[in-house]
């Protein structure tokens, strides 16, 4: 079987994180190993690949326990769960994977861990006897799961750094709708709203892996970041919409996924923001002027449909000319009355009151 060594994906390893996470059968079992100081070889998986490199061991099949766990790895072979991490299918196995397989470890159960994740693309966890420390290896992958006083210690810091880069981005938000209103918003403009979004959005995934490794014990932390992220994917994706240069499903689709992939250091460059949204202007070209189609303002309007804030798009050809309607022109559209022309143009005038006394607060 060929074997690769490839970056993790952020799904693969929260999957990993969620197996073993405190609060699991499986973690309750590691955590007594740590306590016992036995160390411990566990593979959950039982696909051919995983099996053919089992040599000897007891065949079980029974139920995962965590006190099964912890008594089946005072013997010094490999233990072998099923792929659900449910049952214990094998005890005392030893496991022969390809010696060629080039291996970063030097402890014989950390490297036989290693060649054997390479190999099978199985999970794969490693106790050392002597560090009491927990590692997991998945394909190419390999991390180390540190204390849960430490991760939560690290959950509870970066959820204070979400909540500051929240405050930054609303308020890069709040500038946007003032310019959006007086129609001088300019692709930096846009550029500096964007980044503002994908920072918070890439700290909240960062908090996601703590909360993942904290397990029963991420409670508190999941709902302080729920808060803390709540619409910030909505408004993330109206945005790009609002202001791509194609504003197809796939350019949209393609534009996220670009963005949240990006490096740090090519994210924090406002033309390869722009760039990622369709445009080619380099440094000179932010100063570019450009107009939103509506979305994310529209969104703000309580019970407008999606699919008539597209017709009105669709009708107007952005904000300004939706702006600019009538409330006979409005109820010309597609799914609006002459009640829900009322409630758009009222909710219009007070998003723009709005944002005209957030711009006299930031003059005063």
């Amino acid at each position: 079987m060929p074997v690769t060594d490839v970056r993790p994906s952020e799904d693969v390893l929260l999957k990993m994180l969620r197996t073993v996470a405190p609060g699991t059968v499986l973690r309750e079992g590691l955590d007594s190993i740590i306590s016992a100081r036995t160390g411990a070889l566990i593979v959950v998986g039982d696909s051919p690949e995983v099996m053919s490199l089992v040599d000897g061991g007891f065949r079980l099949d029974c139920d995962l326990t965590s006190a099964r766990l912890y008594e089946l790895s005072k013997m010094d072979g490999a233990i072998l769960l099923s792929a659900d991490a449910r049952r214990i299918l094998v005890a005392n196995a030893l496991l022969v994977p390809d010696p060629t397989i080039p291996s970063g470890e030097t402890g014989t159960r950390h490297k036989t861990a290693e060649r054997v994740a390479k190999q099978t693309g199985e999970l794969v966890i490693a106790i050392s006897q002597k560090r009491n420390v927990i590692t997991l290896y998945k394909g190419g992958i390999r991390y180390m799961i540190p204390e849960t006083g430490v991760t939560l210690a690290r959950a509870n810091q970066a959820l204070q750094t979400l909540e500051k880069y929240r405050s930054v981005r609303d308020h890069a938000m709040t500038e946007l709708n003032a310019l959006e209103f007086e129609n001088s918003v300019t692709l930096g403009d846009v550029a500096v709203a964007v980044l503002r979004t994908v920072m918070v959005r890439r700290v909240a995934k960062e908090i996601e892996k703590y909360i993942c490794e904290l397990g029963s014990e991420g409670r508190l932390v999941r709902m302080q970041l729920a808060e803390l992220v709540a619409n910030i994917d909505d408004e993330g994706d109206l945005l790009i919409e609002d202001y791509i240069a194609k504003p197809d499903a796939r350019s949209i689709d393609a534009a996220r996924r670009e963005l949240d992939a990006a490096p740090q250091d090519e994210i924090l460059d406002p033309v390869a923001i722009v760039k990622a949204l369709g445009y080619s202007a380099g440094a000179a070209g932010l100063e570019t002027p450009v107009s939103p189609r509506g979305y994310r303002t529209l969104a703000r309007i309580g019970r407008l449909p999606k699919s008539v804030a597209d017709n009105l798009v669709a009708k107007f050809k952005g904000l300004q000319g939706i702006l600019d309607a009538s409330t006979d022109d409005l109820d010309q559209v597609d799914g609006i009355g002459a009640a829900r022309a009322h409630a758009i143009k009222h909710g219009l005038q007070r998003l723009r009151d709005q944002a005209l006394l957030e711009g006299l607060r930031r003059g005063s």
